[in-house]
């Protein structure tokens, strides 16, 4: 293997001193960031809007010496925190897998020789040496020498780059071919690799998911305070004592506040998890379940997504009397496998698909960029010296001894450059009647599904964008392939018309993730390589493929286990399938909120009374969540459009369902009270008819159409059978409560499945008029 270059005076590389000096300045080659004490990063997680709603819960739970609850409910706050805590350890993953790549050596030139040194030493102004299969530990300037360079994993182009002198080698790019030294221009953090890596750790998209809920929260406390307000002051002006009123107004508050909605989120996208897992569909950020089913835009990394990241000969075009078997036999024998070169290897494996054998040659040149070609020689059956030659058409056209240069030569290469091949030119015969045999384009192939995908993902309503490396005219003939039509566009363009982005670099693809955020899109982002972490991390769904790197993969909250992005397709489906199943459960909730507080401040406004103690309304809410935590399993139908929460349309469809629940629930008073059961009674009866009507509601919000279209959940029918039994048997039987006669409880039973059928029909009509978000 040759030496490298001795530097001249201009080229001296540097001494230790100035190392010593720069490093100072520069600090070492590595990505440094401040670290802070895990057990403090956990402590954080207790103090977030989301934890403040279970705290200040678990705190009135204390208030009211309910030990048992503030068990549940502290529990669950741990839960939430130790899901948050994991998900922003992943992102420190990813960080550290980054800078594990920067622990390499590099061949240094300092005080006069060559050595050796750990790549964290380099500083900016080194000279170092680079040879066939280095990884660059920085990027760098070529001062001497050429190299083909391998950047896919950093800026997404599938075929190597050729530098020459005064070209920049980027860090963590592979050296395919040749030898070069050069001076470090930027390391650590400040290098093209340093500054994915800082992407990655300060990428990320706040939850949509948890603004959900703090809309929610904030609409029901408020409904209740604006309701408590109004029972204390009717209390003083009816002259009633404060402590006597006061553990009803902290009831009201209490059951306002959705204590098991964060845990039923977290449930229904576990369960869905672990169905996504046995498809092939690793999950390592539950949110992202729920963010697929709202997802409008996929950006699309091409490279090893949308295509198979290996060149293959796309097509061969023949001159004069040569056949395809001539230009290949030729292209074989001026290649050879152990330079690892992606054309030389691609070549022979179309040769030795099509059955050419090459011959045993008496020499062979490997590629030079000097020259621009390979050559090889080799004796025919009469013992002639033959050349083959494989190389750039403008060099071999030079090299012509036998005939003239084809006349359709120049329209062939514009028309394959347009397609967004790779073409080199192929060459042969005896030294003295040289001839162009014909041109091999190779270009980088679709995968075999890459286009029925994309048509699946446009029939569920997303709109797909290729984002690539490659120059417009590469990534427009590449886009037509794949059916996807509209502009070209550069990266900083993020208008509605573009489908393809042509030119990316590793900053531009997290910038336009960010820039449709902002344009309100729920943004999904496929990726494989090092260069596609940021985007996946900052994306509300980052989406790695099977052959992702390790770091593509712990920044991404999808990882697809088989090739291809058919996983995504189920992945989308279960996400609206979770999102059905958590519509149910937010309407519900919300409904049964708006009902028991309406109906037990009537009852104080109105009638002056308790209709229902405060312990049978703490016993009402463990019987609500026992059934509606069961929709986390749910029979449901995706739905065929992106699916969008919106706070307004949930209270909006909610206050028309609870005001015809309140209706039920005056109507049982009135009941009870004609019939002449006592206060007491009377309390049990309006017990069982909110518990009656909750497991009803949850019947009627799960199915879009008619309540019998689909069947429940297994779960969800053997809950909701429980609930009924030991409800029906606690209020006959006098436990917890004042026992009633059972024909009261059967005739509060018929009376509700009448009124949810009833009910039912509303509901179909808000779903058809569009009123209700439902659909």
């Amino acid at each position: 293997m040759p030496e490298p270059f001795v530097p001249d005076s201009e080229t001296h590389g540097l001494t230790t001193a100035e190392v010593a000096q720069r490093r100072k300045q520069y600090g070492p080659n590595a990505i440094v960031h401040p670290k802070e004490h895990p057990f403090a990063l956990f402590l954080k997680k207790f103090w977030a809007p989301v934890p403040w709603m279970l705290e200040v819960t678990l705190i009135l739970e204390l208030a009211l010496g309910k030990s048992a609850e503030a068990i549940v409910i502290a529990l669950l706050l741990v839960l939430n925190s130790v899901l948050s805590f994991s998900q922003e350890s992943r992102a420190k993953k990813a960080l550290e897998l980054l800078q594990s790549k920067l622990q390499i050596t590099a061949r240094v030139f300092r005080d006069g020789s060559w050595q050796q040194v750990p790549a964290l030493d380099l500083v900016p102004g080194d000279l170092i040496h680079l040879r066939i299969g280095d990884l660059a530990p920085a990027d760098l300037r070529i001062v001497d020498g050429e190299l083909l360079v391998d950047q896919s994993a950093l800026t997404g182009e599938s075929l190597p780059v050729e530098h020459h002198c005064g070209d920049t080698v980027y860090s963590a790019s592979i050296i395919r071919r040749g030898e070069a030294s050069g001076e470090v221009t930027a390391t650590g953090a400040k290098s093209y690799f340093g500054k994915t890596a800082d992407l990655v750790r300060t990428a990320g998209s706040a939850s949509h998911l948890e603004v959900l809920v703090l809309g929610i929260v904030k609409w029901l406390v408020t409904f209740d305070i604006v309701l408590v307000v109004l029972v204390l002051v009717d209390a003083l002006v009816r002259g009633i004592t404060l402590s006597h009123i006061a553990p009803f107004a902290l009831i009201l508050l209490v059951a306002s506040v959705p204590i098991a909605l964060p845990a039923t989120f977290t449930l229904a996208t576990a369960v869905a998890a672990m169905e996504l897992v046995r498809r092939g569909i690793l999950v390592t950020r539950l949110a992202a379940i729920e963010e697929a089913a709202s997802m409008t835009v996929l950006l699309s990394d091409k490279t090893g997504t949308l295509t198979k990241n290996e060149l293959r000969v796309q097509s061969i075009v023949t001159f004069g009397d040569a056949t395809d078997a001539d230009v290949l036999f030729a292209a074989a024998m001026a290649s050879d496998a152990s330079t690892q070169d992606p054309l030389d290897l691609a070549t022979l494996a179309k040769a030795q698909q099509l059955g050419i054998k090459p011959v045993p040659r008496a020499t062979f040149s490997p590629f030079d960029p000097a020259t621009k070609r390979s050559e090889s020689t080799y004796l025919d059956a009469s013992g002639s010296e033959h050349h083959a030659l494989k190389g750039a058409p403008q060099v071999l056209k030079t090299l012509i001894t036998g005939g003239e240069e084809p006349s359709t030569l120049t329209g062939t290469l514009v028309d394959l450059a347009r397609s967004g091949s790779r073409v080199l030119g192929i060459a042969g015969g005896v030294a003295s009647d040289l001839k162009l045999l014909g041109l091999i384009a190779f270009a980088d192939p679709l995968r075999d599904d890459a286009v029925e995908i994309l048509q699946q993902l446009a029939g569920l309503g997303i709109t797909v964008k290729m984002v690539t490396g490659d120059t417009p005219e590469t990534a427009a003939s590449i886009a037509t392939q794949l059916g996807l039509s509209g502009k070209v566009c550069s990266p900083d363009n993020s208008e509605s018309t573009c489908a393809v982005y042509a030119g990316v670099f590793p900053e531009d693809k997290y910038k336009l993730v960010a820039a449709h955020q902002t344009q309100r899109a729920i943004v999904g982002m496929t990726g494989d390589g090092v260069n596609d972490a940021p985007a996946l991390r900052q994306a509300e769904v980052g989406i790695a493929v099977a052959t992702a790197t390790d770091v593509a993969k712990a920044s991404a909250s999808l990882v697809l286990t088989t090739p291809g992005l058919a996983g995504l397709v189920d992945a989308i489906d279960m996400g609206r399938a979770v999102y059905q199943r958590l519509l149910t459960y937010t309407l519900n909730k919300i409904v049964k909120t708006l009902q028991v507080a309406l109906f037990l401040s009537i009852g104080v406004l109105v009638l002056g009374k308790l209709v229902v103690t405060p312990l049978l309304i703490l016993l009402l809410l463990f019987a609500n969540d026992l059934v509606t935590m069961s929709l986390a399993s749910d029979n449901v139908h995706p739905s065929k459009d992106p699916n969008h929460w919106s706070v307004a349309a949930l209270m909006r469809t909610s206050g028309i369902i609870a005001l015809a629940w309140l209706l039920f629930s005056f109507a049982t008073y009135a009941f009870a009270s004609l019939a002449g059961l006592s206060q007491r009674q009377l309390q049990t009866l309006d017990f069982v008819a909110l518990v009656f009507s909750g497991l009803a509601n949850v019947l009627l919000l799960r199915e879009r159409g008619h309540l019998w279209a689909s069947k429940p959940g297994t779960f969800l029918l053997l809950a909701s059978g429980v609930d009924t039994l030991v409800v029906g048997l606690f209020a006959t039987t006098g436990v917890l409560m004042s026992a009633v006669p059972v024909e009261a409880v059967i005739l509060v039973f018929i009376g509700t499945l009448i009124w949810v059928i009833v009910l039912d029909f509303v509901k179909v009509k808000l779903v058809t008029h569009g009123t209700a978000l439902l659909a």
